[in-house]
Formats: structure tokens, C-alpha cells, sequence
């Protein structure tokens, strides 16, 4: 049995057409990928921070971004990305990883802002 809170809500959410409307993340392009990827690279350095293989695809997923969002016309994310390479040749340590974990996230954002027509 629905009580009057159940059905004010409901009728709510049938007249506010937003309500149903769900905010979806932008397709992944190359780029969205990649920082993904760098991402997801930079976390396992939590658990292993020596790893000198994934450190090594760092800094290559952080070339591949340098590049292809200087061909989209970006301008932030190629100075984060040079900035990262510093941090990612740096020698092992939970600031470092931090480091890295923070820039991929920020770069992530940036691409997600620049997908949504935001930048």
C-alpha cells in the first residue's frame, strides 16, 4: 500500500521530465582511453611501486596524451602530461604515486569537461 509520501514523489518525478534523465559519461575516444589506462596504471603503483614495466607504460600512455591533445588543440593537458613524465621518472614513493594518480585524474577531467562542450 503506497502511502502520500510514496505518491507526492512519484507524481513529482512524473511532472519533472529532468528526473528521469540520467547525466552520461561522454564516449571514450583515443584520448578518454588513454587516460583512463594511465590512470588505472598509476593506482597499481599503490601496491607495487617499483614495478619499472608499468612505470615505463606511464610514460608511454603520457607521450601518446602529449600528443594526441596537442592535435585536438588542448593546451592544459599537454603541460600535465610533462609534468607527470618528471614526476614518473622520479624515484619510488607514496608522493610520487600520488602525484601520478592525481594528474591522471586531473587529465581525465579535463578530457570529460572538454567531451561535455564545457572547454
Amino acid at each position: 500500500m503506497a502511502t502520500g509520501a510514496t505518491i507526492l514523489l512519484d507524481l513529482l518525478r512524473m511532472s519533472d521530465p529532468q528526473s528521469s534523465r540520467r547525466p552520461h559519461p561522454p564516449l571514450l575516444d583515443g584520448l578518454g582511453k588513454l587516460c583512463i589506462e594511465g590512470k588505472q596504471a598509476a593506482e597499481y603503483l599503490w601496491q607495487v611501486p617499483d614495478d619499472a614495466g608499468v612505470r615505463q607504460r606511464i610514460l608511454e600512455i603520457l607521450d601518446q596524451v602529449e600528443t594526441e591533445s596537442r592535435g585536438q588543440g588542448r593546451r592544459e593537458m599537454p603541460q600535465i602530461a610533462e609534468e607527470l613524465k618528471v614526476a614518473a621518472r622520479a624515484s619510488p614513493s607514496p608522493q610520487q604515486v600520488d602525484l601520478l594518480v592525481n594528474g591522471f585524474d586531473r587529465l581525465l577531467h579535463l578530457w570529460e569537461a572538454a567531451k561535455s562542450g564545457l572547454l
